[in-house]
């Protein structure tokens, strides 16, 4: 019975959301958007052209990690079917910003991050919570041995220097996924895509600058856009409840308390891409990033009429949060599964 009670309060939320016009489309909006980040890309590209043998084309190149980084948002909001009507645009507009731009594969992220929303925070389940370089629960820690257990309890400091290579990682990550995946719809197209943008973008760059220019000019714009994005990603559920993978939990109690806000000004949304507003991101993920500040009124009020915990912070108390947790974890100490929120989903 107490399930249904936040069934239902999730419907009347999203026929509110509705009657507000908060799921409406922001064509103007979107179009600008893409348009100018397009255009900022081939300038930055021309740029390089014009400017030849100069270390200035590291400011260029860190330019251009940015332009991929919110190139990147727009895929994501695409990808969620945020932009336009029609799925069939949706999916092509994310599968060329992806491809052609950012050089990753649209239907590995599709998968991994719908898995995602599903189940936020989900042992087993989540595959943003499995362990890899760093481990984000105690069941992920407990399997670790040797060198990796002892390098595992001060993962919490070398986590946002990891962020610089989170690029790296997620084209080697897309690349498996078309060359060797399984189910890859369109893998031919997608290969194509990421094969025009990866040795057109190398095939530039040697041909304009020496090779060490060059290689700089690549780490340099790969750890910026890697950084951008898991900078804005990370802060959003690292250190939120994590929940067995059996666990049983209504819609939204579990996007709601998984998730954190981050409160910011201007410079935080720009480089968030709105996904500051994560909690509302994970309920209407349809939603369009203009109206996700309106949309968080309404969830915060339903959220305290009916006591769920609903999280918000700064982005420097989120990082802090993260580095104490996951350092905790790779500890083995349970000590932040001892929140009365842990232990209600935790048994």
């Amino acid at each position: 019975m107490l399930g249904n009670r936040y069934v239902e309060a999730f419907h009347q939320l999203s026929v509110e959301a509705n009657d507000a016009g908060l799921m409406q489309r922001r064509y103007v909006f979107y179009w600008g958007m893409l348009l100018f980040w397009t255009l900022f890309t081939v300038a930055i590209l021309i740029g390089v052209a014009l400017l030849g043998e100069s270390w200035f084309q590291l400011i260029l190149a860190a330019l251009l990690g940015v332009a991929m980084a919110q190139l990147g948002f727009l895929g994501h909001e695409a990808a969620h079917q945020g932009i336009f009507a029609s799925r069939r645009w949706n999916e092509w507009v994310s599968r060329v910003l992806a491809g052609l731009f950012t050089g990753l594969s649209y239907g590995w992220w599709v998968d991994k991050h719908g898995r995602h929303h599903a189940n936020p925070n989900k042992e087993r389940v989540d595959p943003d919570a499995e362990p890899g370089v760093l481990s984000f629960t105690p069941e992920g820690t407990d399997r670790r041995t040797g060198l990796a257990a002892k390098l595992g309890r001060y993962q919490g400091y070398y986590f946002v220097p990891l962020l610089l290579f989170e690029g790296f990682s997620l084209h080697v990550d897309s690349f498996k996924t078309i060359l060797t995946g399984k189910g890859v719809t369109h893998r031919w197209t997608e290969i194509l895509f990421v094969g025009i943008r990866v040795f057109g973008y190398l095939a530039l760059l040697f041909i304009v600058l020496p090779p060490r220019m060059a290689v700089a000019f690549v780490l340099v714009q790969v750890a910026v856009f890697g950084l951008l994005l898991g900078g804005a990603f990370s802060p959003n559920h690292i250190g939120m409840p994590t929940v067995p993978h059996d666990a049983d939990i209504d819609f939204l109690r579990r996007q709601v308390n998984m998730s954190r806000n981050i409160r910011g000004g201007p410079l935080v949304h720009f480089f968030m891409g709105g996904l500051e507003y994560q909690v509302e991101h994970h309920l209407f993920p349809m939603a369009p990033r203009p109206n996700l500040p309106a949309l968080q009124k309404l969830v915060r009020q339903r959220c305290a009429e009916l006591g769920i915990s609903y999280t918000e912070t700064t982005l420097g108390d989120a990082f802090r949060t993260i580095i104490a947790y996951l350092n905790q974890v790779g500890l083995k100490n349970r000590d932040p599964y001892t929140c009365p929120l842990v232990r209600q989903y935790r048994g």
